[in-house]
């Protein structure tokens, strides 16, 4: 990747982050929305201390106002009244003062009166040390704010400014899609121009990589492109050996030795405290929801811990597929051992015959390791190793101490499979105790109800059909 394009993904990124901060700065033409946080944060009011001559055309506009004291407010005009003999201005005001709220008066006037226009006000504030004033000046009306009063308009309901102000935030509404689309289109074309580098190495994968790909999880297969490239260096240094054998047996133990390797698994890691926090923007974009954005630090941490979860769950399904396929594998070891096969033959003989299973993979693995040289013990050791099961770390015990003293295997492995059945056999039914306590909840609090509302309900209506 040049470092032009670099930049732009890093230039887009801080672009999409800050969105969503811009988009909140944009207040709502209902009144009764608009908050204090949108009055301190309109940045398109430019306030002022010039008076407003009073006409109909203030009629539904929006000003927000800043009192001597630094507290601010907004006010909307009701409607006004303008002619040769009355003045008045009907108005919705609101003014925030921390947590204190005042509400002003909601109209003002002033007429002639001996042929002299009288001046008026109301106090924006509790202490009256801010007003609004309604004066009359060279036959006209206006509105003056004093006291170090400022004011400047928000929103206005004249046929230009309105299209002007949707156009605006027609604009500012759709600006993170189109930042989104723009950065989106960056990544791909830069993803593009470098899948020419990886054609040979991908040439040169043979048909069981293939395969792997073809099978891997779906959550490795997305993720694989960015933290492979762009995050894998960050954890192949000497000093990061220890990590590494965290999670070597934790890969082994969850059958993605072929997918996955401890350092491509730190890199994931590192990688989702970016992915975390970019997938909770864009949902909560897509969704037009308003959860609040402190909470994307914590979706870091979150995408973070998600790989170990995941983890943890592919080793739980793995360990209870092979704890059911247990019986049945050692039932045909153990025929097939009294035929007349030694053990490996016996073995070669399940993986032919047996449904396919996370055990008969690993039986595989044991096969072609002892066709590489490795003896049958350390074999049985490594298969423990990558299994980690008390039934299978007991099972590959036995069967090193037989083979080390020369014992006949067939008995002991029926031996097994017996013991296997009655252990499956106690965890169906322990799982059948907990489940009647599992239902419980959910019928108390969706049958039950259900079933009160159909006995009750007949005689409620009956009740009250008859008191008609």
């Amino acid at each position: 990747m040049t470092s032009y394009f670099k930049s732009l993904l890093i230039l887009w990124g801080f672009f999409l982050l800050s969105v969503p901060l811009g988009a909140q700065s944009v207040c709502p033409s209902d009144f009764a929305q608009i908050n204090t946080s949108c009055i301190a944060s309109a940045s398109q009011v430019k306030f002022n201390d010039k008076p407003i001559m009073l006409n109909q055309e203030l009629k539904d506009d929006i000003f927000f106002y800043k009192t001597s004291a630094g507290q601010i407010g907004k006010l909307k005009v009701i409607s006004v009244i303008n002619n040769k003999t009355q003045c008045t201005l009907y108005l919705d005001a609101v003014t925030y003062g921390g947590e204190k709220v005042f509400i002003p008066n909601s109209s003002i006037t002033i007429g002639i009166d001996l042929s002299n226009w009288l001046k008026e006000r109301i106090f924006l504030d509790k202490e009256g040390t801010s007003a609004l004033e309604l004066v009359r000046k060279s036959g006209k009306c206006g509105i003056v704010f004093s006291k170090g009063v400022l004011v400047g308009k928000y929103f206005d309901q004249s046929s230009e400014n309105r299209e002007i102000w949707k156009e605006n935030y027609t604009l500012l509404k759709w600006a993170p899609a189109v930042l989104i689309f723009i950065a989106i289109f960056l990544i791909v074309r830069v993803f593009m121009e470098e899948q020419d580098k990886f054609k040979t190495q991908e040439a040169l994968e043979d048909a069981e990589n293939q395969a792997k790909v073809k099978n891997e999880a779906l959550f490795i297969k997305i993720t694989r492109p960015f933290y492979k490239r762009y995050f894998l260096p960050m954890t192949q240094g000497k000093n990061k050996q220890k990590y590494r054998n965290l999670y070597r047996q934790k890969i082994a133990n969850a059958g993605l030795v072929k997918d996955i390797s401890p350092e491509e698994f730190m890199a994931l890691k590192i990688f989702m405290i970016l992915g975390g926090p970019f997938a909770f923007l864009t949902v909560r974009f897509i969704m037009e929801e308003n959860w609040p954005l402190t909470i994307t630090p914590v979706m870091g941490l979150v995408g973070y811990l998600y790989p170990n979860i995941w983890l943890e769950g592919l080793i739980k399904k793995r360990s209870d597929e092979i704890l059911r396929a247990m019986p049945f594998i050692i039932d045909m070891l153990a025929l097939s051992v009294e035929a007349g096969l030694d053990f490996m033959a016996a073995i070669q003989r399940v993986i032919e015959k047996a449904p396919r299973s996370p055990l008969v993979d690993e039986f595989e693995t044991l096969i072609k390791e002892t066709k590489i040289g490795s003896s049958r013990a350390e074999g049985l050791r490594q298969l423990g190793w990558r299994i980690n099961i008390i039934e299978i770390n007991s099972f590959c015990a036995t069967l090193i101490a037989a083979d080390s003293v020369g014992a006949s295997i067939g008995p002991i492995l029926k031996q097994l499979s017996n013991e296997l059945r009655i252990k499956r056999s106690s965890r169906a039914e322990q799982a059948g105790a907990t489940a009647a306590t599992k239902i419980l909840i959910p019928m108390i609090f969706f049958i039950l109800p259900a079933v009160l509302v159909a006995i009750f309900a007949p005689m409620v209506l009956k009740m009250m059909s008859g008191s008609m």
